[in-house]
């Protein structure tokens, strides 16, 4: 058998809560909990019309939010409909094995809420991190950069040539040499001296 849809919850209760609360009438939910372990729908409805009100107050109690608190006691409802064939007596009352659901499932959803709010949390501040990193790095790098541009002024016009040749461009020492027409072990020597400038300029020990 389906599931029974269950209504929302109002802090005033149902019409039939109030009339069973009015003539002091005690209701059996022993045995309408035996009847909802049969899946027998107008004994869930029964139930839920007389003990509903204080599902919602419990859960209104822990979690504050009255649309959480509404969700928290459906989800109580149907915990009932899907596990009225646990209840013991023996164990205790009706009400009492309700009330233990719906204080678990309260405190559950809290916990639950807890957890995605701490998440968020640490992605908010992961990100933070992360952005703020981006930052530092690309400051930095550029700061670099424009250190290494100002450096290189400080060298020679013909160690500059080999220098960027042969770390910008990409060319081995022959190819430097070939490109520009000096021999290898003059175009290493430009190199070497033009590094010991540069490393002594940005402070590289």
């Amino acid at each position: 058998m389906d599931t029974p849809r269950v209504s929302r919850i109002t802090p005033a209760g149902s019409d039939r809560d109030q009339t069973a609360a009015s003539s002091g009438a005690a209701p059996d939910l022993a045995g309408l909990l035996a009847r909802i372990a049969q899946q027998d729908q107008s004994a869930f409805a029964e139930f839920y019309a007389q003990t509903s009100r204080r599902v919602f107050g419990l859960a209104r109690r822990v979690l504050i939010d009255p649309e959480l608190s509404e969700d928290t006691t459906q989800e109580v409802y149907l915990q009932v409909w899907n596990m009225a064939d646990r209840f013991n007596a023996d164990a205790g009352s009706p009400m009492a094995w309700l009330m233990t659901l719906a204080h678990r499932r309260a405190v559950d959803r809290v916990r639950s809420e807890q957890s995605s709010t701490d998440r968020e949390a640490r992605y908010g501040a992961a990100m933070q991190v992360k952005d703020h990193d981006d930052v530092v790095d690309t400051v930095t790098q550029r700061l670099e950069a424009e250190a290494v541009v100002r450096c290189l002024e400080t060298l020679t016009g013909t160690q500059q040539e080999s220098v960027r040749l042969a770390y910008y461009g990409g060319l081995t020492y022959r190819e430097v040499a070939e490109k520009l027409g000096v021999a290898v072990p003059t175009i290493k020597s430009r190199i070497r001296d033009g590094l010991i400038r540069l490393k002594t300029c940005l402070g590289v020990n």
